[in-house]
């Protein structure tokens, strides 16, 4: 390994464009000020004091071709400007800062000049089976936002679980969010629409946009056990705490099915800002192929009749999408003609494929914990692979962006979200901003070396996977 010299472009995700001065450098002092207009004073305190003529100067103006979340960043030996058309585009420069100040606040001089390759990109969390709260979620997205993630899915019901206070429904947390909830019991909680507000607020302000899933109409038993008279005969089933998948649904040929989905789906468009609703739609191995078409066929308009727009795993692709949806691809197989089919008549793809992107599988077969059902995944196999070209009929124009889920089976704390989270999460921003010619493994493993001493010195839990020579402790 190189020594970690710090060069202008060793950051994540790699950027766009870097134009390096080696022989510039500025250096931020405690007295180093930063100037900005109003609208970008969160933004700019992130980096230091203010000040009416900072050496720091952030400002919004056009930058050609750079988009609403690209940037240009200009270090040289008197200061530094970043320029971008929004804010989102000045957020993500300053993070690029932020980690170019990593250790000894030099910075390298040059140009960068950067822009996302894909508007979404994002990471999921399961809450569903074991549970975490607000303060825990908001404490994860603040390692994510740094390398750029900026959307957070929130698996937010299950089998195991229902995670979402819903007043016209109370028992669903009363009893899904109670106590011997979760795989193996081990995961009680649920966030009141209070407290889910305020994630959303939180996300927000850093420029993320929280995606709420109501998994259906598969993946309902806790919803069942609340509410026996949605089963199909109307008798009590028992909770679940196993692992396992498919078994349970939603009747489609009933109405009160619909006025208990429409309940949820409006509550939870009530309280999120963001454009999506996630219906999930996935596994229903308990639901016949008819009856599926035809609860989506009621179901996937609902977002839209509240003013958002539905996303759903990838076997919503089997019915009628209406416009605007949104497929999110999960299995490892590299074809699926539903799915091209979307595509071709104009609907967009979120791709996370799970022999990729899945941050619940094992590392290597020695891992603690995760699952290997879609096969063992190292760092490089996260890292090394170009979403324009994991599906055939599905090319970069079809792609809404790249997501990573977390599930959580085996998960029981915080430190086993960061365990699996990191450093494979980096990897996998780096494959849904950096243009696909520009990334390198060998380059990416360089600079996720530098993270080793500061997610040491923050206590976060990270696997010090062998495919990186981390720095010595």
């Amino acid at each position: 390994m190189r020594p970690l010299t710090k060069r202008l472009g060793d950051v994540i995700p790699a950027p766009a464009l870097v134009v390096p001065e080696p022989a510039v450098t500025f250096t931020i002092t405690p007295d180093t000020r930063v100037s900005a207009p109003p609208a970008a004073a969160s933004v700019a305190a992130r980096l230091g004091p203010p000040g009416d003529d900072g050496q720091l100067r952030l400002q919004l103006t056009d930058v050609d071709g750079l988009g609403a979340e690209g940037y240009r960043l200009e270090i040289t030996g008197s200061g530094v400007t970043l320029r971008a058309a929004e804010l989102a585009g000045l957020f993500w420069g300053v993070q690029t800062l932020l980690q170019l100040a990593a250790g000894d606040r030099v910075l390298p001089g040059g140009v960068i000049e950067d822009r996302p390759r894909f508007a979404y990109r994002g990471a999921m969390l399961d809450l569903a089976r074991h549970f975490f709260t607000a303060d825990e979620i908001k404490a994860h997205l603040d390692l994510l936002i740094q390398f750029k993630i900026n959307h957070l899915h929130l698996h937010l019901t299950d089998d195991q679980g229902w995670r979402l206070e819903i007043p016209d429904r109370p028992r669903l947390t009363e009893i899904g969010g109670g106590p011997g909830t979760g795989c193996d019991g081990a995961g009680p909680g649920f966030l009141t629409l209070a407290e889910y507000s305020d994630v959303v607020a939180y996300a927000a302000e850093r420029f993320v946009t929280v995606v709420p899933e109501i998994d259906m109409p598969g993946h309902v038993n806790a919803a069942l056990v609340a509410y026996p008279e949605l089963t199909a005969d109307g008798r009590p089933v028992e909770p679940r705490t196993d692992a396992e998948v498919g078994y349970s649904s939603l009747v489609a040929g009933r109405e009160e099915t619909y006025a208990f989905v429409e309940t949820v789906l409006k509550t939870l468009a009530d309280v999120t800002s963001g454009p999506y609703l996630h219906i999930g739609g996935d596994e229903c191995l308990s639901t016949s192929a008819e009856d599926y078409r035809a609860f989506l066929a009621r179901v996937l308009p609902l977002p839209g009749k509240y003013g958002k727009r539905v996303i759903g795993w990838h076997e919503i692709a089997a019915a009628d999408l209406p416009e605007g949806a949104i497929v999110q691809y999960w299995r490892p197989e590299r074809q699926d003609a539903n799915v091209d089919a979307a595509a071709a008549a104009g609907r967009a793809v979120i791709m996370s494929p799970a022999d990729r992107v899945y941050l619940d599988m094992k590392y290597d077969a020695s891992t603690p914990i995760g699952l290997d059902w879609a096969g063992l995944l190292p760092v490089e196999r996260a890292y090394d692979w170009d979403p324009a070209r994991h599906l055939q009929g599905v090319g970069e124009q079809a792609l809404l962006g790249v997501a990573a889920p977390l599930w959580s089976e085996t998960l029981r704390s915080v430190d086993d979200v960061r365990f699996l989270t990191f450093p494979r999460l980096p990897a996998v921003a780096e494959v849904a901003w950096t243009p696909q010619a520009v990334r390198d493994w060998a380059s990416f493993r360089e600079r996720v070396a530098a993270f080793g001493p500061r997610w040491d010195a923050a206590g976060v839990a990270y696997f010090r996977s062998p495919e990186i020579d981390w720095p010595s402790a």
